[in-house]
Parts: C-alpha cells; structure tokens; sequence
C-alpha cells in the first residue's frame, strides 16, 4: 500500500491510532514524512510499517 502514496494523501498509523489522522508530507525511496494530528511530523520506514490510506469524503 505505501508503493501508491504521495504528498497530501491522508493516512492512519496502523498500530498508533491515538497519533489520529496523519497527512503525508514526502516520500523519498522508503521513507515516508507524515504530520500526525496528535504527534506531529514522523519519518516512517515503509519496509517495517503499511499505513493505512483514507479516503476523505
């Protein structure tokens, strides 16, 4: 799922929920910037984590 994520996309932390709704910052190769409503900005590695897309209605 990371493969297809860019910029402005909307996700959660699968295994963070209390980080709320995250907004993708960047991608650069296998990392992956977020702001996270309740953590802020987060480097995620995309080899150990699988966000989960949102889709906004």
């Amino acid at each position: 799922m990371n493969s297809i994520l860019e910029p402005g996309m909307f996700v959660r932390h699968p295994t963070q929920p209390d980080w709320g709704l995250g907004q993708v910052q960047s991608k650069i190769a296998q990392r992956i910037t977020v702001n996270f409503e309740h953590m802020g900005k987060v480097v995620i590695d995309a080899r150990h984590v699988a966000l989960e897309l949102v889709y906004l209605t």
